[in-house]
């Protein structure tokens, strides 16, 4: 297991706060699912260290992710050529979550629940 329970930074809880007050979304966990999707969606490795657990959010990894969550996070570490040591895992899965929220809260980017739907969409080519 990648970690049992994660707390949130108190920035990433700001932002979440202004998400959550945008889409009605209520659930810190579906948020973080939402920006842990978008983020390994992406095809960049997210950058930076890893965000300080110093709010009072706290998840349980079984509720926020489920049984088999572990197994993508670990497939695009290894895809990414990072290894899938537990460290590894452990610290990249925080910066897709960070890269995420980050992210959504960007202005314009989620103004509404149906944004968030529209982004799930594939893309258009072209």
């Amino acid at each position: 297991m990648i970690v049992k329970h994660f707390k949130l930074s108190q920035p990433e809880k700001d932002r979440l706060i202004r998400i959550k007050a945008k889409t009605g979304i209520q659930n810190w966990n579906v948020l973080c699912r939402w920006a842990l999707c978008w983020s390994l969606a992406e095809p960049s490795i997210p950058g930076g260290i890893d965000p300080l657990s110093d709010s009072n959010v706290e998840m349980d990894w079984s509720t926020f992710a489920g049984e088999y969550s572990e197994a993508i996070i670990r497939q695009r570490c290894v895809n990414d050529g990072l290894g899938d040591d537990e460290k590894t895992l452990a610290k990249y899965f925080r910066l897709h979550l960070n890269r995420g929220i980050n992210h959504y809260s960007t202005r314009d980017v989620l103004k509404n629940c149906s944004d968030r739907l529209k982004s799930a969409l594939p893309k258009e080519e072209a």
